[in-house]
């Protein structure tokens, strides 16, 4: 198989499930700064003991943004399409989680 035909094949999928795979491309990797961003924001108010329900929020929601398309504009998606979605989702939140608490617990303040 030659890269233009894993090319097609992508986009037939597109066709087939009614997303265009270069809007999902594009909020897949356009939510990486803002995820990025929100974490940090995360980080920084649970440092400073502020609320950390707003960008915990905005975190979630760019982490999802993508499959949030998928979900809703795709027709005819077949069933592990969201089972695999759901599990990426899982694993990606628990490793966020112990990132967070690991950049948390590494800036706390040593008591000596």
């Amino acid at each position: 198989m030659n890269f233009e035909n894993i090319v097609e094949w992508f986009l037939g999928l597109g066709q087939k499930y009614n997303v265009n795979p270069i809007i999902f491309g594009s909020i897949y990797v356009g939510a990486i700064p803002f995820f990025t961003a929100s974490i940090t924001w995360l980080v920084r108010n649970c440092r400073r003991q502020k609320p950390i329900l707003l960008p915990a929020f905005l975190a979630g929601l760019f982490f999802i943004s993508a499959y949030l398309y998928l979900i809703v504009v795709g027709k005819n998606v077949p069933i592990w399409v969201y089972v695999f979605i759901v599990a990426l989702v899982v694993f990606g939140a628990i490793s966020t989680i112990r990132k967070i608490r690991k950049q948390i617990n590494e800036a706390s303040p040593r008591e000596t």
